[in-house]
């Protein structure tokens, strides 16, 4: 008896695994969930002051404005007055790119 109890616990775990990637796959073949972009908002830059706290450069509209995001919420530390010109971001690689150039082996052709 408890070999059948054992198989009918796995039955059961790769039935609820098998219905996990279904319903996975259904939201995203019919497009259920749309994520939604602001056109008016968008986080222009962001430095990481400690693993769970960081500061936030936000532009809404014409404005912009630092945010400290932290556990406990967020906080406006400062609209500015003038808007920050940023340099143009350098090309960094993708995540793809640089997972290939981490695998690549010394001496193997790519």
């Amino acid at each position: 008896m408890p070999a059948a109890g054992l198989l009918q616990l796995t039955a059961m775990l790769l039935l609820v695994v098998a219905l996990i990637f279904g319903i996975t796959w259904v939201v995203k073949r019919f497009s259920l969930v749309t994520p939604r972009r602001s056109r008016a908002m968008s986080v222009l830059d962001e430095l990481a002051l400690s693993p769970r706290e960081r500061v936030v450069l936000v532009q809404v509209g014409q404005s912009q404005l630092l945010l400290g995001v932290s556990p406990g919420g967020l906080t406006t530390l400062a609209p500015l007055a003038a808007p920050v010109d940023l340099p143009p971001a350098a090309n960094a690689p993708g995540f793809a790119e640089r997972l290939r150039e981490l695998m690549r082996r010394p001496g193997a052709d790519a």
